[in-house]
This record gives C-alpha cells, structure tokens and sequence, in this order.
C-alpha cells in the first residue's frame, strides 16, 4: 500500500459489543471497504482513518430499533444496510439503491459475507413498485428530511416508521419539514441520541410514525 494512503482506524472496543459473535463480518466489510471504497466511488479519499467510528459504528449501533422487513434508500455504500444486515441477521433488509456500480457492490459484498437477509434493489426510492409493505425504512446521507419524507413514507405500512440517520442539524430539518409532514401524515416525529455511553460521537436518528 502506497504511504499516500492514509492508514485504516484501529477497530474500537466497541465494535465486539455492538457486533457480538458476528464481528468477524464487521471486520471484513470494513477491511473491503478500505481496499476498495475510494478507487469505486463509494467512499472518499479521507474516510479510512474514521471508518470504524464514523461510518460502521455509526450505522450499527442503531441496530436495534429494527423489526421485520426495512428498506434502505440510497444504500450507497451499504452504509447503513450491510452494516445494519451484519447486526441484524433476523431483520430483513431491502437495500434500494440506483446506481449500477453501487448495486454491483452491494451485490458483491452480500454474497461474499453470506447475507441471506439481504435483497438488493435497483431503484431510485420515488420509482418503487412494491407499495406501503415495509416495517420500516432507513437512509443515511441521503437529503434533507423535507425531501426525504416523500421519498420514503410511501415505502412504508401504515403504522410502520422512519428511522433516518442525521447530524447535528437534526432538529432544524424537522422544523424545516413540517409541511411534508403533515402531507405524509408523520407523527411523533422527534429525534433520539443513539449510543450514548457506547461510542465516543453517539448516532442522531429522526424517528417518526407513518400513518398511525
């Protein structure tokens, strides 16, 4: 590996805890990430020194708000979907995603890790076919709430619910969604600090009710 390169990020404690006995998976998606994320568009060139804490931990450590069948929009990179099917073998996850090079890697890296629970699906989120079945639906870096809502309630079962990974800005983007959310008739819609305790920079999600 050239010097130029940066160095990937030691695996923190924390990702045996998050992961248990199925880290090993972790680890191995991280490592084809590092190798191959920059050269295929899916991460860029100063990600691998914050890989583990900013991208795989930040994903799976909202693992557990998941049940049944999701969807993630805009799955890229299999941030948060891989992760999130390597942390949740007993949730099936529908990652949707259109870009054909990004759907080889998804595809690829599902096989390779053995993930049963994982379909991939070529598709922008406004061009699913499926109608309202899923349990829930994710997406990570992907847009700002007032355009993400339509972009994913409509993939969701009445009664089902939207967890979206965020930053800071979080509150802001709900107060600034407040059309779209009475359009696509969300409610308690709030947001949650995920990790607290567990990792050093804990994950911010917004979480809201689809029609229910």
């Amino acid at each position: 590996m050239s010097d130029e390169i940066a160095e990937l990020e030691s695996e923190p404690a924390a990702a045996a805890d998050i992961f248990g006995g199925r880290v090993e998976l972790a680890r191995r998606f991280t490592a084809a990430l590092a190798q191959h994320g920059e050269e295929r568009g899916l991460i860029g060139p100063l990600e691998r020194p914050r890989l583990w804490s900013r991208h795989i931990l930040n994903s799976a450590v909202i693992a557990p708000l998941f049940s049944g069948r999701v969807g993630d929009v805009g799955s890229g990179a299999g941030l948060p979907g891989i992760v999130l099917a390597i942390a949740r073998p007993d949730v099936e996850w529908v990652l949707i995603e259109p870009m054909e090079r990004r759907v080889a890697w998804l595809e690829e890296q599902a096989d390779a890790l053995g993930l049963a629970n994982v379909e991939v699906v070529r598709a922008r989120a406004e061009d699913w076919k499926g109608g309202p079945v899923l349990d829930a639906v994710t997406a990570r870096a992907v847009s700002a709430l007032r355009t993400l809502v339509p972009l994913t309630a409509p993939l969701v079962r009445d009664g089902g619910e939207l967890v979206l990974l965020k930053g800071m800005s979080a509150p802001k983007e709900i107060e600034a969604a407040q059309k779209q959310i009475r359009r696509f008739d969300l409610s308690d819609v709030r947001v949650e600090i995920v990790g607290d305790g567990l990792i050093p920079d804990p994950s911010r999600v917004i979480r809201a009710r689809v029609r229910a």
